[in-house]
């Protein structure tokens, strides 16, 4: 049995633990802060599974991962114990008249990078069509645009229901342990060391230290409460400046953002940032003046340069990280592609390092194929 230590309990450590688990591994996993912990990056999220809307301001290869990653939700979600709230029906993009240029410059993005065979889930409304669709939206825009068979899920759900299957599956779970570095076979924490078979970096941020090229993007989201309002998905309005995402979650709550701040500070949500979210719900419908902000969230997501995810091997240790704000759309299928990968070769990580080194090559990452827009690998 391979013994696979993973540092970092967010999105990705605990679909890497979960996954791995249930492919008969032993797993520890290692997180600096506590499982109920609600200010990492995967609880500061709406979860939208969105590779459509996404396209037209993304790279080829996010809407790849993201079209998997879609297709992996329901499978993975029917194998928890515990039921989360995900949802399939679309996701609509909407503007104010003064706006419209927006809207029309975001599709006109979307048609040039459509694969053909995708074309059809871009469907262009008109006012009566987004009403018939959305009763809630009925006569506030002149029309939209309907991206057929994006999804939704509720992060917290999620993250909760994959805790108890994690301790269901006996993975050892080192909760308030920082791991302040990783070799091939060991992971190094602040007062003792543990040795594994094989080592992965799922740390987020908390990898710049092994990563120089990452950095952290603050994110900001508000939750509120509104019991007179009823979205059937998520609806994105478009702005010169952002995009506004509004996520319907059960009860009558709804996720909000559309902050994205190239700044590492992670302190709390700004006056600014509030003002901006909560003028802009508004606008999407008056009845939203009257939601209770249950929460008001700000994390940083990790992002190199180009914006791109990475699953890559340095220096015999495994790195799944630079997921932006792409973890959810992306997350299962980097996932499956590491768990493939260490199945079909356990000892790679080990083994195939030692012949960089003594090829003179120790600097050189390896990496999965991850698919580019020339439909080479990244690496």
């Amino acid at each position: 049995m391979t013994h696979i230590g993973i540092a970092g309990a967010g999105l990705a450590g605990r679909l890497l633990a979960w996954r791995l688990a249930l492919a008969g591994n032993r797993v520890s996993l290692f997180d600096a802060k506590h499982r109920d912990d609600s200010t990492s990056a995967s609880q500061t999220a709406a979860a939208m599974l969105s590779p459509l809307a996404e396209l037209a301001v993304s790279d080829d290869a996010v809407f790849e991962l993201g079209q998997r990653s879609l297709a992996l939700w329901p499978q993975w979600l029917a194998q928890l114990a515990t039921p989360v709230y995900f949802k399939q029906g679309g996701t609509l993009v909407v503007a104010h008249t003064q706006d419209s240029a927006s809207l029309e410059h975001f599709s006109r993005l979307l048609h040039h990078k459509l694969p053909v065979a995708c074309k059809a889930q871009v469907q262009t409304l008109n006012a009566a069509e987004l009403a018939q669709l959305e009763p809630l939206l009925a006569g506030r825009f002149n029309g939209g645009l309907y991206l057929a068979g994006e999804g939704q899920l509720a992060n917290d759900h999620l993250m909760a229901a994959l805790a108890i299957e994690l301790d269901r599956l006996g993975v050892q779970w080192h909760e308030g342990q920082a791991v302040k570095a990783l070799e091939s076979q060991r992971m190094v924490c602040t007062a003792e060391k543990h040795d594994v078979d094989v080592a992965i970096d799922a740390r987020g941020v908390g990898s710049k230290s092994s990563l120089p090229a990452l950095r952290g993007v603050r994110g900001e989201v508000l939750r509120v409460a509104c019991k007179s309002v009823t979205l059937q998905r998520p609806v994105r309005l478009m702005h010169p400046r952002y995009q506004l995402y509004v996520a319907p979650r059960p009860n009558g709550e709804f996720v909000v953002g559309a902050t994205e701040l190239e700044s590492e500070d992670a302190g709390p949500v700004t006056v600014r940032s509030v003002l901006e979210l909560a003028s802009a719900l508004h606008s999407l419908h008056p009845a939203f003046g009257e939601a209770r902000i249950l929460s008001m969230r700000a994390a940083l997501r990790p992002a190199l340069d180009d914006h791109l995810p990475r699953v890559e091997q340095r220096e015999g240790v495994w790195h799944i990280n630079g997921l932006y704000r792409h973890g959810y759309l992306c997350a299962p299928a980097l996932v499956d592609d590491l768990v493939g990968a260490l199945a079909l070769t356990p000892a790679l990580s080990i083994s195939r390092q030692r012949e960089i080194e003594r090829a003179g090559e120790q600097d050189r990452p390896l990496f999965l194929h991850v698919p580019s827009p020339t439909g080479r690998g990244l690496g």
